[in-house]
């Protein structure tokens, strides 16, 4: 496989910059092209927008990137070609948490000009965000650990460490006791991933039906979801226009096997606390058929199918034009 992402000393990699690539995948490959400043995005970053368009800025991980699909299947894209003079920056990156999302805002968007942000947080994010090391796989298929950015409290105040990031590989061998349950290891969820398929999906809902996979979310007070909380907030607080903050279900809530009420409690209280407009897709997405649902994302893969990102862009459309309206017509803060 080609190599598509080059080290970044502050996020911990990126993209490399202006590559057109074929990425191997279950669902027969997709294509990626990047821009400038090494994001899939076919708009390059510049400091100054079109005044004809109204810009969104875009942060989240693998499942707004588009694992799995071409950039124009992608939820921001389907708004672009759908909303006459809607730009969408896409800054996501794959394998990345919300705390590296927080880092490509300040270190590539903060300074440039838009109408509006989207930060699109994967729930199991709040995992990755508790983490210092990333378990990911190399161009030859091997699995390897690198080390990551992260925040932590220091007498109540937000630090970041581990920057600039190792370069280098870490030996997962020479890792502490203490290291190993620092590790992401690419979530729980790898062995359930077939299992709805092969026991049938009542029967997988029946059996998981008291299961949950989101335990952070159950305490407001898990060290997790401070640390993510904390970002979130300081970010939206910083950010000079609109945010909308949406948080991308994992599919044991799509697909109605787990109780989603945790999670969303404590995106309804953070929005609230930081002013921002919060945008639950869930209902929209549960309210399609179960056979649906399930085509949201890949047999093996769990990331969303194109039909998974058009169910994202349905939902997601009303809010955008929303703020366009609000924005012609001088609701927008400024």
């Amino acid at each position: 496989m080609r190599q598509i992402f080059e080290y970044h000393p502050v996020i911990g990699y990126r993209f490399i910059p202006v590559i057109k690539a074929r990425v191997p995948h279950e669902g027969g490959g997709y294509l990626i092209q990047t821009n400038n400043k090494g994001f899939r995005c076919t708009h390059d970053v510049t400091e100054k927008k079109r005044e004809s368009v109204f810009r969104v800025i875009l942060f989240g991980d693998s499942f707004t990137a588009g694992d799995g699909v071409s950039n124009q299947f992608r939820y921001s894209d389907l708004l672009e070609q759908r909303i006459p003079q809607l730009e969408f920056l896409n800054f996501a990156l794959p394998g990345t948490g919300t705390d590296q999302h927080y880092l490509i805002f300040k270190e590539y968007a903060a300074h440039i000009e838009y109408n509006a942000a989207v930060i699109a947080v994967w729930v199991e994010n709040v995992r990755r965000v508790g983490s210092r090391y990333r378990l990911y796989q190399d161009d030859q298929g091997r699995d390897v650990l690198y080390a990551k950015p992260y925040f932590e409290f220091d007498n109540g105040q937000l630090v970041l460490r581990n920057t600039p990031v190792p370069r280098e590989p870490i030996p997962e061998s020479e890792l502490s006791k203490e290291d190993e349950r620092l590790v992401d290891w690419g979530g729980r969820f790898l062995t359930l991933r077939n299992v709805a398929d092969q026991l049938g999906f009542l029967n997988m809902a029946r059996r998981l039906s008291r299961y949950q996979p989101m335990p952070e979310y159950k305490d407001p007070q898990n060290s997790s979801w401070r640390v993510m909380r904390a970002i979130l907030l300081e970010w939206i607080r910083s950010c000079a226009k609109p945010v909308v903050l949406m948080p991308i279900p994992i599919y044991h809530y799509v697909e109605c096997m787990s109780d989603p009420r945790h999670y969303q409690a404590r995106f309804r209280e953070l929005a609230e606390e930081a002013g921002c407009i919060l945008h639950d897709p869930l209902p929209d997405l549960t309210a399609y058929s179960p056979e649906k649902r399930r085509g949201f994302r890949f047999k093996n893969d769990v990331h969303p199918t194109p039909q998974g990102h058009e169910a994202l862009a349905d939902s997601l459309r009303p809010a955008i034009e929303k703020l366009m309206i609000d924005g012609k017509t001088g609701g927008l803060k400024t």
